[in-house]
């Protein structure tokens, strides 16, 4: 295997072809996808100057935001009927995934139908509630949707139609935040992109501040039909 490419099997199984992120932005690690099947990811510094990244097929796909939030700094908000829970029916959260998530660079990513797009999302929460990584939210007795993390990673929030715009987010948010706080952690961090403003609004309410950001390229190799 080359030390520019890393597999990454947990979007493999969700397009049915070969993925790769790199770990390298070199020329001779953009060489190492030429002759390639598959789909790639690298993740470069938004200074950067991409002219040799598009020279080897790669096109922009995202800027990612990541927050940082310390334990001390953490907003905590609280509103009546609104609480989190470790139990929960999982077919009833898959079905939030399935509709929840408009923002990833998979779905803004042309080569990657979106029906393919949300599989990823909806294997991922299968993974993480696997790991007991997932509460749900909670409002008035109803499962209103979930909020996934990994160690000191936030890394998915998703809610039924029927709650959003509500002003709960803040509430679940910043629970399910104090609650993770709790496995030790001395601060938190999550990617956002910087298309979703609501999210971004969201996370600097609640005393994350912007720590880094980082630009996404994707390319595709492909002799096949994604997903097939």
């Amino acid at each position: 295997m080359s030390e520019y490419l890393k597999e990454t099997p947990w979007d493999k199984r969700n397009f049915n072809i070969n993925t790769y992120e790199l770990t390298a932005s070199t020329e001779d690690a953009l060489k190492e996808t030429v002759d390639k099947d598959g789909h790639f990811t690298l993740k470069v510094n938004p200074l950067d100057n991409p002219e040799m990244l598009m020279k080897y097929g790669f096109y922009y796909m995202d800027t990612l935001i990541e927050p940082v939030c310390k334990k001390e700094d953490l907003h905590l908000f609280v509103r009546g009927g609104a609480s989190i829970s470790t139990e929960y029916d999982r077919q009833e959260l898959i079905q939030v995934a399935e509709e929840a998530f408009i923002h990833g660079r998979f779905h803004r990513d042309f080569n990657i139908p979106s029906s393919q797009a949300d599989k990823r999302y909806v294997n991922w929460l299968h993974d993480l509630m696997d790991a007991n990584n997932v509460f749900s939210l909670l409002y008035e007795g109803r499962t209103a949707g979930f909020y996934a993390f990994e160690q000191d990673k936030v890394l998915l929030m998703g809610m039924k139609k029927e709650f959003r715009s509500k002003g709960l987010a803040k509430t679940f948010v910043s629970q399910g935040c104090f609650e993770q706080l709790k496995f030790g952690h001395a601060h938190l961090k999550t990617s956002i992109s910087a298309a979703n403003v609501a999210s971004l609004n969201l996370f600097y309410a609640l005393g994350f501040k912007l720590k880094n950001t980082v630009d996404v390229y994707h390319k595709m190799n492909h002799t096949s039909q994604i997903g097939v």
